[in-house]
């Protein structure tokens, strides 16, 4: 079996941008994979399109060594852009092993180790109001994990206009009245999306009780494991980091000393199944449970299916399709098979593969614009992270 071509299809999906990828082979056996990077799909084909040469020809079977190939063979290695295109090469030659074998692609990792993938929900909200009443529909339908995205800044006359400060001290009040209506019993995490700075991230949790919250993710920025030192030294609750990670070294810091307690694993930055297995392995050796990051599309949940089925140290998956929001990036319309939400888990199936199909005609028609991610000032007009 030998690799024929590399196929990249950027798509504009219910307003957003997606990298979808397909590997072919002689032997009319191909695989899909995904980019994990949205906002900017032209990198990460101009990349795909370096891989390509050196690709051409190879036995596709070769995950290992090819991984280390793409990885180490240029001077300049890593990088999110880089990982970006090794991992949408990953998955896919993932898939083509296991539809050459017959089995999901679990059984290449190990076996699965649970039957259901449970999901945690991603509950986006601009006003408490809006919070209390969304979390209670998905309370009621069974969702015991809640991941909150406050977009509070969306709202009112400074639309797009986000103050640190007065988010905190809105936002901490909204989650002390939640916690007193939905109860004890649902796991609560926040993701702030490294809006935040040290004192205010203390400043923030300090304004709650204890109990408020199970976890916080990425309040700040993570290029800093220091700066993350000093806030695990000054809160109480458990971290959730790395959905921007593009290498087990940039996990290792955060695994090795504590820092984290949730690894936001990205299947589709990371570096493909084969560094989220080593990712994972990481983890448990330090006795850190799996969050896998998952807001792109049906390939990147697809893949990360396998990799919780095949990890004892797995938690919750992210998931956006709710009873509450359904963004549509799992359009059928592209996504003519894709693993299916059952309440709020996934069953683990015995597809051979990853168990996808993507329609490649049809992103072909429809052709492809960048979408850029959005932008946040603060009232003094000057940039801040979305």
């Amino acid at each position: 079996m030998k690799i024929t071509d590399i196929k990249t299809y950027p798509v504009n999906i219910a307003g957003r941008s997606q990298l979808n990828i397909k590997v072919e082979t002689n032997t009319g056996v191909y695989g899909w994979g995904a980019s994990g990077i949205t906002g900017r799909e032209f990198a990460v084909i101009g990349v795909i399109e370096h891989y390509k040469p050196l690709l051409i020809g190879k036995d596709p079977r070769q995950i290992g060594a090819i991984w280390q190939d793409l990885y180490r063979g240029q001077y300049f290695e890593g990088g999110r852009v880089l990982t970006a295109a090794i991992s949408a090469i990953d998955i896919a030659l993932y898939d083509i092993k296991g539809k050459a074998l017959g089995v999901p692609v679990y059984e290449l990792l190990g076996g699965k180790q649970r039957d259901y993938i449970e999901c945690f929900a991603s509950l986006r909200f601009s006003s408490k109001a809006e919070l209390i009443e969304r979390a209670q529909i998905l309370i009621k339908e069974g969702w015991r994990m809640l991941r909150l995205a406050p977009a509070e800044y969306e709202e009112g006359k400074y639309a797009s206009t986000f103050e640190p400060r007065e988010s905190i001290a809105i936002i901490a009040d909204w989650l002390v009245e939640l916690r007193k209506v939905i109860g004890s019993a649902p796991t609560i995490g926040i993701d702030y999306h490294h809006r935040l700075s040290v004192p205010e991230t203390v400043s923030f949790i300090q304004r709650m009780p204890v109990g408020t919250l199970d976890f916080i993710e990425e309040p700040i920025r993570d290029e800093s494991p220091k700066a993350y030192e000093t806030l695990r030294s000054m809160v109480n609750v458990p971290f959730a980091i790395g959905e921007e990670f593009a290498s087990k070294w940039q996990f290792m810091p955060y695994l090795e000393k504590g820092l984290t307690q949730f690894a936001r694993i990205d299947v589709c930055n990371v570096g493909g199944i084969t560094e989220a297995m080593k990712v994972a392995s990481m983890a448990e050796a330090h006795y850190i449970d799996l969050l896998p990051h998952n807001p792109i599309g049906p390939i990147c949940t697809a893949a990360t299916i396998h990799l919780a089925a095949a990890s004892p140290n797995f938690t919750w998956l992210e998931e956006m399709n709710t009873p509450v929001e359904n963004p549509g990036l799992d359009d059928e319309n592209y996504y003519t098979k894709q693993p299916k939400l059952i309440g709020s888990r996934y069953k683990v199936d015995d597809v051979p593969g990853l168990g996808v199909e993507f329609n490649e005609e049809l992103a072909i028609k429809e052709g492809f614009k960048p979408v850029e991610t959005p932008r946040l000032k603060r009232k003094d007009g000057s940039f801040t992270n979305w």
